[in-house]
């Protein structure tokens, strides 16, 4: 008869047999210093990549029109723009188009260590894009289809205030100092400008036809914005409300400044072009051209990387991303993804 010790180690010896006789997990993913997050609007998912190996790890569903995409201030969250609204060119007849689903109109929050879309915070009609505050408490959310931007309560999840700005705002920013948020509208080619203490509008200024993005100087004294239909980008006195200086990038309507991106060290500017199918480089203390990149497809949102060495751009018809070596500003590589990527971040892990 076996000693109760005897059989604990038998019985032991017997399970890690057993275990040893089932299939092996999955390899955990390969780490790296930190991944790319992009959205993939028609598909309505992100597609997660590390960036060690280029490849894509994972395709996480999150909702309708995934656009606008920023990572929360400790990284551990990463926000979605969502929108049950129909995909609309410029100028096309909205009557012809499907009812919007409201439902799907939110903020997607996406916890990263689970790596899946957790809830989806209610932030007015058709969320497009936003930006966070330095404190991660609030988020101020574009909304495209009412002419109006919303104040969202994170620690309470819900909308405190919804201020009227120009038809078809887009871009959302937070100036560094975050006592104004500068709001872009497309069609009255504007900028509205946030009062943050006071949560309303303070001024509204002209800019240039179809302004989308906008990037702050470290100062917050002054911030260029794009002006997507003269095939510019525009440098604009943020405390003045004014225009500066206009840098033209090519031809109208050939040329179609998307999204502004500064450096880590502000001193580069990264333009991408849309239809133009380049990132334009700009420098900033002499406001010239220094080169352009044919990366893609229609490249519209940018990101860098951690080290400000590599540039993404997500370009939506031919549903990949480009990875840019900013050292040789060659495409070294191109990342298949799902359908019509829009926005892409990168994230230390």
């Amino acid at each position: 008869m076996p000693t109760t010790r005897s059989a604990l180690m038998v019985a032991a010896t017997a399970a890690m047999l057993a275990g040893c006789a089932k299939p092996p997990e999955a390899p955990p993913p390969s780490s790296s210093a930190y991944r790319v997050y992009v959205t993939n609007e028609a598909s309505g998912d992100m597609s997660v990549i590390d960036s060690a190996t280029m490849n894509v790890i994972a395709t996480v569903p999150l909702g309708k029109r995934p656009r606008g995409i920023h990572a929360s201030p400790d990284g551990k969250t990463i926000y979605v723009a969502l929108s049950g609204s129909p995909i609309a060119g410029p100028g096309m007849d909205e009557s012809t188009l499907p009812p919007p689903d409201k439902s799907a109109d939110g903020i997607g929050v996406f916890d990263v260590k689970q790596n899946k879309l957790v809830r989806v915070i209610h932030s007015g009609s058709d969320p497009e894009n936003f930006d966070i505050s330095k404190d991660g408490k609030r988020l101020y959310v574009s909304n495209e289809d009412v002419a109006g931007v919303s104040v969202l309560d994170l620690e309470h999840e819900k909308v405190i205030a919804t201020l009227q700005t120009g038809e078809e705002p887009e871009g959302v920013r937070i100036s560094p100092d975050g006592r104004w948020v500068f709001v872009t509208s497309e069609d009255a080619g504007t900028i509205a400008v946030v009062d943050t203490a006071a949560n309303k509008v303070v001024n509204s200024f002209k800019v240039g036809r179809r302004p989308r993005s906008i990037a702050f100087l470290p100062d917050s004294a002054t911030a260029w914005v794009n002006a997507e239909n003269d095939g510019t980008v525009v440098l604009v006195d943020a405390v003045k409300h004014t225009v500066v200086d206009t840098v033209q990038l090519g031809e109208r309507g050939v040329v179609k400044p998307m999204a502004v991106l500064l450096s880590p060290d502000a001193s580069t500017l990264y333009v991408s072009t849309g239809r133009g199918k380049k990132v334009f480089i700009l420098d900033v203390a002499t406001r010239k051209v220094q080169a352009s990149i044919e990366v893609g497809q229609r490249p519209w949102g940018i990101a860098l990387s951690p080290d400000g060495k590599t540039l993404y751009s997500a370009n939506g018809p031919s549903n990949d991303i480009s990875v840019v070596d900013l050292a040789t500003r060659q495409v070294s590589q191109k990342v298949k993804l799902t359908g019509s990527p829009w926005g892409v971040i990168t994230l230390e892990q």
